[in-house]
């Protein structure tokens, strides 16, 4: 699990060149014949939100032109209100106008997932529970999101396939023991990597912390049986909860003393900020 307090600026880059390929193609035809003042143009938030996406939204204008200068008044992790500026832009109009379709939606799409983080994080304060996220994220935004988990003050769980090993009943050999699968997978993964074996009933737990897994995912348990987890694990193993995660029940869920509870919707049922640019003449 990773909390980070920075982001790539290559992968930044290589972001930005995408959604300005997708949008702008061979040219913005409507800006070609917008006449090219210099002008002001502020970024207001139409609702609470916590910002998220800073470097990519300047990113996007600072590829279609060095001329544009950005300043932010609230930056990555801050809280706006309905009706506040959160970015001011000073330049030509043309690239302004060509990027801003593509600044904005990197930027309340990110502000959206930070925002959903944040509503999660402030849900179990005080219980010790930490949020993390899930590989459920919009495919070639994974590790944008998952930055802007961070910035919404949750945890990032693994990147990807290719950092962290969870086995599930599908991984299972024919007739494999909760045992074996655990051995196999410690001899098997490389140094530093976090393993997680996820069980279905509290047999499965118990044979889990008898093979000496160290983290156990418990998937879809109900609140009591979190609780019974709890009682047996005894602090030996990192117990995450997982499955049917809203906002109604993740208190009650962090209450049963769980370490980690991962929530998809953060990324996956992401409702974008509502993000407006407005633009006065110099």
């Amino acid at each position: 699990m990773s909390n980070e307090s920075s982001i790539d600026p290559a992968y930044v880059r290589r972001v930005v060149e995408v959604c300005l390929n997708e949008d702008v193609d061979s040219g913005d035809l409507t800006a070609e014949f917008t006449p090219n003042a210099t002008i002001h143009a502020r970024l207001i938030s139409r609702r609470p939100a916590v910002i998220c996406g800073a470097a990519f939204f300047s990113a996007v204008f600072e590829q279609l032109d060095p001329r544009i200068a950005s300043r932010w008044r609230i930056g990555d992790g801050g809280k706006v209100e309905s009706g506040e500026a959160i970015c001011d832009l000073h330049g030509p109009a043309r690239p302004i106008l060509t990027g801003e379709r593509s600044a904005v939606n990197l930027l309340q799409t990110l502000s959206g997932t930070a925002t959903a983080a944040r509503r999660y994080v402030d849900a179990v304060a005080g219980t010790g529970a930490r949020i993390l996220d899930t590989r459920k994220t919009i495919p070639g935004l994974r590790a944008a999101q998952k930055w802007a988990v961070r910035c919404g003050g949750g945890y990032n769980h693994r990147q990807g396939l290719f950092d962290g090993i969870l086995i599930k009943e599908n991984h299972l050999r024919s007739g494999e023991s909760i045992a074996d699968a655990v051995a196999r997978a410690k001899n098997a993964a490389p140094p530093g990597v976090p393993l997680t074996i996820e069980v279905e009933n509290l047999d499965q737990l118990k044979q889990a912390l008898d093979a000496g897994a160290p983290r156990v995912l418990l998937d879809n348990y109900s609140i009591e049986s979190l609780k019974q987890a709890v009682s047996i694990n005894r602090q030996r193993a990192e117990l995450e909860a997982s499955g049917g995660i809203t906002l109604d029940n993740v208190r009650a869920i962090a209450e049963t003393g769980v370490d980690t509870i991962s929530v998809g919707a953060i990324t996956k049922d992401l409702e974008a900020v509502d993000l407006s640019l407005r633009f006065d003449p110099d």
